[in-house]
């Protein structure tokens, strides 16, 4: 009876040692732990980060997520590593198709409903609009840009919106991503203000898994435009919304 009862223990102390070393064992894949974790993203942002970071669809690039449900931006460097989030400023009207021929307007000109801004998978790039004023083109073709709020009658407004914590007061411009000062100087500027860059618009009006459904073969901006190394037009010919 003491050799059975001796031989049970041997066993288990040895299936002790063994599930230990396999917790343990570094040869197994480290999880990877969301460069999310901890600010309350949405689930949409979650599965976007996620999914980007599994496949590698940035191309190490830097590249930012734009949560249109939740009114937020998050900027991430090549290598996936988060750099900076904030609350934005978006297009007026719900949506995300742009409305043909509203990318050929001039932003004061746009009617209510035509005020978007477009879901999309983009190749970002920075350059400047008619007023010389340095931007991150999003998707040329509809004018659609990352800025800073700029001085004006409606920066009292934004600038209040941008800091109430909410998303409901937060669809003002044109259909650009507007964002605070600081944080286009200090964040954007340095991420994807000097070379190209992959910019994902989350959309608001269907699944955020069906904007994802395999890896892009090439970064180019989701309304068919421009290529990565195609040559794009001047950016002085477009005004950013």
């Amino acid at each position: 009876m003491k050799f059975w009862r001796k031989a049970a223990l041997a066993a288990a102390v040895m299936w002790i040692s063994s599930a230990a070393f396999a917790l343990t064992d570094p040869s197994s894949p480290a999880p990877q732990v969301s460069a999310l974790a901890g600010l309350n993203a949405s689930e949409d942002a979650l599965f976007a980060e996620h999914w980007i970071r599994t496949e590698g669809d940035n191309h190490d690039r830097p590249f930012a997520i734009v949560d249109k449900k939740a009114a937020r931006i998050y900027v991430f460097g090549p290598k996936g590593e988060l750099v900076g989030a904030s609350s934005t400023i978006l297009g007026y009207a719900r949506g995300d198709v742009p409305v043909p021929g509203a990318g050929q307007k001039d932003p004061s000109k746009l009617l209510p409903f035509e005020r978007k801004t477009p879901a999309g998978r983009f190749s970002s790039q920075p350059g400047k609009n008619l007023s010389g004023e340095d931007v991150v083109w999003v998707d040329y073709d509809t004018g659609i840009a990352i800025h800073r709020v700029r001085p004006g009658r409606s920066q009292t407004t934004r600038l209040h919106s941008l800091s109430s914590g909410g998303a409901d007061d937060n669809r003002l411009s044109a259909g650009c991503v507007v964002v605070p000062v600081e944080f286009f100087t200090g964040i954007i500027e340095p991420a994807l203000g000097h070379s190209r860059g992959v910019v994902y618009v989350l959309p608001e009006d269907s699944p955020v898994q069906a904007m994802f459904q395999a890896p892009a073969v090439t970064a180019k901006a989701s309304s068919g435009g421009h290529g990565d190394e195609a040559a794009l037009p001047n950016r002085l010919a477009v005004s950013a919304k």
